[in-house]
Parts: structure tokens; sequence; C-alpha cells
């Protein structure tokens, strides 16, 4: 088994599986890919994480935070583009990091892949529920709290799971069961109703900018970066850093654009342009909101479920932009769970491929050419996920797993442009050999600045993992078998 959790898939073998396949449809455009890389990214981050970040670790100086984690997926994105130009297919991380780092790490990767995917549209969907709720509320229609909360929680002293008294969240499994529907359908038709939701809630956010503004008190900015008040993370610079470990959930989507290689149109140069336009665009929304909001209200008050409905609930002229806002916010995290159901669904479709998994969740639907068991198996289990835990439980665990991730495909070019410097590059990773130490270096104080119980739980889930390559992938691996 040691020599084959070493053993790694040739380049040559990637593309070669990649032409011989005509199963999923290319129907992405460089615009489409960039929209569906906004739609993963702006969420729960920007209306929901900013609030709490601000108040317990960074306070105003939550742009920095945001800027410090844009600038560690900068570098991550840079190597993504690189890796995703080169070997246009499905899997992402996974499917480069098995032809760099061999089928141990690739499996590591992909089995937090699955983490980080499946685990953000269950997490995204209770922040879902909870705005759609409100937004309800606001329409005169009551949602039972017993309908619509979680039934466990996490006791703040002990981490110990509590009952709440609630039965079930039914808002946050419908909205998983309809994504997955319309993921189901066909790529293109996802795209479309992306296109549509990201405009929405893009045009919300400006809206909030452009009137916000004429509300800030430069006050509420001073001092930019509070006093560290005795313990790592609590404001200071450990502050900002431990933000930017929070709020790197914001982020969490742009890499999902390279799990659609093979339904783009041209890969080679649609993908680069997908990752790094997104990452782009959503980093300059992100710092402008984070200045707004902290110039609006006092950073100490931000530690909220809506912080952005709280900035415009305080000024009586904004009120009428509070609906706009809950709508924005259901918008985005719609698409948010739209973007992480595509990728999850072609992880597995990818690792199946692979005969790492079951053949069955690989299936292509025959008519929608979709991977169609995959995106079942990745609706139902998120449904029943968001429905019973609470978004507290679920956030750092995506967060470490995605972080993980980005790490190793920083290292992974770099091994490449020594192992196979003569493989066609159509995007090169600029100054590879200080961007990819960097995109690793700053991923990994990121990870650490999540903390311990944080790592116990991604210990606990590669366990599960290791079990599971041991009892199935190991045996059923086509490297394996073939000899590889």
């Amino acid at each position: 088994m040691g020599s084959q959790l070493l053993a790694t898939k040739s380049i040559d073998e990637l593309h070669a599986q990649e032409a011989s396949s005509n199963e999923l449809r290319r129907a992405l455009s460089a615009t489409q890919l960039t929209l569906l890389g906004i739609g993963g990214v702006i969420g729960t981050g920007i209306f929901v994480l900013t609030g709490v970040a601000a108040a317990q670790n960074a306070g105003p100086a939550l742009a920095l935070s945001f800027i410090f984690a844009a600038i560690g997926c900068t570098f991550a994105g840079l190597c993504y583009a690189e890796f995703a130009a080169m070997i246009p297919v499905s899997g992402s991380a996974y499917s480069y990091s098995y032809a760099t780092l061999g089928e141990g790490v690739a499996w590591f990767i992909g089995w937090n892949l699955v983490l980080e995917y499946l685990f953000a549209v269950a997490t995204v969907s209770v922040g879902w529920s909870g705005y759609a709720v409100s937004l309800l509320e606001q329409l005169h229609v009551h949602v039972p709290a017993a309908l619509s909360q979680a039934p466990f929680d996490q006791d703040k002293l002990t981490h110990h799971m509590i009952r709440t008294g609630a039965i079930i969240n039914i808002p946050a499994m419908l909205i998983v069961s309809g994504i997955a529907t319309i993921c189901y359908i066909g790529i293109k038709q996802s795209a479309v109703f992306n296109s549509v939701i990201v405009t929405i809630k893009v045009t919300v956010i400006i809206l909030f900018i452009l009137f916000g503004m004429s509300f800030i008190n430069t006050a509420n900015w001073h001092p930019f970066v509070p006093p560290n008040e005795g313990h790592f993370g609590l404001y200071g610079w450990s502050g900002v850093l431990a933000a930017s470990g929070v709020i790197f959930f914001a982020y969490i989507g742009f890499d999902a654009i390279s799990t659609a290689s093979q339904e783009a149109q041209n890969p080679q140069r649609d993908m680069p342009v997908g990752i790094l336009a997104s990452l782009v665009i959503c980093t300059i929304l992100y710092v402008a909101v984070a200045l707004v909001l902290t110039g609006m209200v006092h950073y100490s008050e931000l530690n909220v479920p809506a912080p952005v409905a709280l900035a415009l609930d305080k000024y009586v002229p904004l009120h009428w932009l509070g609906i706009w806002v809950k709508l924005g916010a259901v918008a985005g995290m719609t698409s948010v769970m739209l973007v992480m159901t595509i990728a999850q669904a072609r992880i597995f479709f990818a690792m199946s491929r692979d005969g790492l998994l079951p053949k069955f969740f690989g299936r292509v639907h025959p008519r929608f050419r979709t991977p169609s068991v995959g995106t079942v198996i990745t609706g139902v289990t998120a449904a029943i996920i968001g429905g019973l835990f609470p978004v507290g439980v679920l956030g750092h665990l995506v967060s470490i797993g995605t972080l993980a991730a980005f790490v190793t495909v920083c290292i992974g070019v770099l091994i490449l442009r020594r192992t196979r410097p003569e493989l066609p590059r159509p995007f090169r990773t600029p100054l590879p050999w200080f961007t990819c130490l960097a995109g690793a270096a700053v991923c990994g104080l990121m990870m650490i600045s999540l903390g311990g119980a944080t790592w116990w739980r991604l210990a606990i889930w590669t366990a599960v993992g290791i079990a599971v390559y041991a009892l199935y992938g190991y045996r059923h691996s086509r490297l394996h078998r073939s000899g590889g």
C-alpha cells in the first residue's frame, strides 16, 4: 500500500481521459465561469460573517482581514489557474494532486473537498433559512421556530451537542432539494439560473455601498486596529489574522470553478479568466462592504446574524433598502449552494472514475449529461445535515478542509515545474517559487488560526477517510489494478 500511496497518474493519461470522455457537456463560457465563481463566493461571508469577525476579532480592520485572506486566495488562485488550464478535467485539486503528489494525497484532498463542498451546501442552507424566514415574517408569513431551526446545537462552554427543542429546519432542507433538482437537470440551466441570481445579489451589494457611504461616521473607524485585549485573536494584529481565518469562508467557491473544467468551452483560456476575475471582483466588493459597514455601525454592535440589515435599520432613510438586502442575501446564498452542489457532484464523478469510490457515484444521466447520482447523493446528504445542525458546528470544518486543498495545490505546482518542466502550460503562475510558497504559508497561517477544536474534527474526518480508502479505494483503484 505504501508504494500505491505514492503512485501518480500521468498528465498524458489525464489528457487522454478527458479527450475520450464525451459524457459531460461543454457549455460554459469565460463569462459564465466568472459568474459561477462570484455565485460561489458571495453569500454567507458577506451577509453573516462580516459582523461576527468585526465584533469578535478585527474591529474596523476587518477590511484588512479581507485583503489578507484575498492575498492567500490570489496566490492559490494563480496556482489553480495553471493547473486548470494544463489539466482541464473534472476533479479540481483532487485531479491535480493525483498527477503530482500521488494517490494517497489525492485521496486526502478529495476527501477534504467533500468536506468543503458538501458541508458548505449544508452550512449555507442554514443561513439561507434564517434570512428567508426573516423575509417571510416581514411579508407577514409566519414560520414556526420548531420547523425552521436545528434540533441540535453546541454548548458554548462544554462544546457538547445539546437539544434545542426544535424539530427540524424545513426551509434549509427544501432549498437544498430545489438546488439539487436544478443541478440534476443540466449544467447550462444551472449556469443561466446562477447568472440571474448573481445579478440580483451584486446589485443589492452595490446599492448598500452607494447609499451607506452617506451615513458613515468616521469616528467608528478609530482606532482602526483596536488594541489587543490579552488573548490571541481578540483585536490587535492577531485579531486581524484570526478574522481572516473566519471570513476565509467568504472566499470559498472560486476554486469550485476548476471542478467544471471538463464542461468549459475553452478551458485553457477560460478557466484562468474565470478564477482570477471572480476573485478580483469579490475582493473589491468585500473590502468596500467592510469599510461601509464598520463606518455605519460601531464594530462592538455587529455580533448579530444579519449585520448588514442591522446597519440599515439604524438609519430611517435606509429602511426601504432592508427588504432588498434580505432578498439579496437569500439570492446570494442560493447561488453559493448551486455552485457547491455542482462542484461536489463532479468531485464524486472524478473519484468514481478513478475507482476510489463506487461506480454509481460517477453515473451520468443519458439525456441531461450531468453526474446525476452524485448530485442526488449530494442533495440528500446536505439536506439532512442542514436540517439537523446549526451554522456554528459546520463552518470552521469547511474552511480548514478548503485551506488544506489550497496548500496542496500551491506545493503541487512547484513539484510539477520540477518534475515535468516540458509540459505545455497555457497559463503559467508568475514568480512560481514566491507565489507558491507564499500561498502555502498564508493559507497555513489561516489554518492555524482556526483553533484546536477544528483540527480535532479534521483529524476525525481524516480517520474516517483513511478507513474508506483502506477498505474500498485501495483495492478498486484503477491505477492499482493497472499496475501503475
